[in-house]
């Protein structure tokens, strides 16, 4: 089968002649057939025992293998807006990501994220909420997505040198024009500094040995797929 969708167009059928002509026929059959054959494939790939499994829709995931920090401004991470990074491209169809951490929709249309961040607190002394959002075609306020938002609070650190973890999942559903582009922003009350100030941040691991084995943990998880044409 395969994984995209036949284009159809009606044939240019010949036009008659006066007299009959078996040439003519042939020629006005073949174009039918050929039309019937691309019709065919068209509905083979969307007539099958799991409806749509054989269409091919716009849609982009990634993820990211570094520990992620609070922009910092004038010594501070507080209260400053911070694009979530990724840096590998794990498919993408009908989106470009981009070098600055956005993805470029190629099709007009309904988009749902769902995302994944490993969001972390070294500070022992108080519990950190943490916010998460989306922005379109911007980085400021005035291109936030409405209703995209979430909070996390992130528990306290363990202490003062072993941090607390959870995992920031949520998901919302927007709205792109072709050539429209998309960022998940986070900010934090009290963010960490890399080497200094404690706080919240996004977590990456590589993969571990011990205490048993299992695959790296990157910081960052996400997706955008297609919900419907807009």
């Amino acid at each position: 089968m395969a994984d995209y969708v036949l284009k159809t167009k009606a044939p240019n059928l010949p036009i008659p002649t006066i007299q009959y002509s078996q040439t003519q026929l042939e020629t006005f059959n073949n174009a039918l057939r050929l039309y019937f054959n691309t019709l065919d494939a068209f509905t083979s790939n969307i007539n099958n025992t799991i409806g749509a499994a054989g269409l091919k829709l716009p849609a982009v995931a990634a993820s990211d293998s570094t520990t992620q920090y609070a922009t910092v401004v004038s010594g501070s991470a507080n209260n400053i807006p911070t694009i979530v990074a990724w840096n590998t491209l794990d498919f993408a169809n009908g989106f470009t990501l981009n070098a600055n951490n956005t993805a470029t929709a190629t099709y007009s249309g309904t988009y749902k994220i769902t995302y994944s961040l490993q969001f972390a607190n070294s500070d022992n002394t108080s519990d950190i909420d943490v916010v998460v959002w989306l922005r379109v075609n911007g980085n400021t306020s005035t291109q936030d997505v409405p209703g995209s938002a979430t909070i996390f609070t992130i528990p306290k650190g363990k202490s003062t040198t072993v941090s607390s973890y959870i995992c920031g999942y949520s998901e919302a559903v927007f709205t792109l024009n072709a050539g429209d582009y998309v960022g998940l922003w986070w900010g934090s009350a009290t963010a960490a500094i890399s080497g200094g100030a404690k706080g919240t941040y996004i977590h990456a691991e590589a993969a571990a040995t011990t205490p048993m084995a299992y695959p790296s943990v990157p910081s960052a998880i996400g997706s955008i797929t297609f919900v419907s044409a807009a």
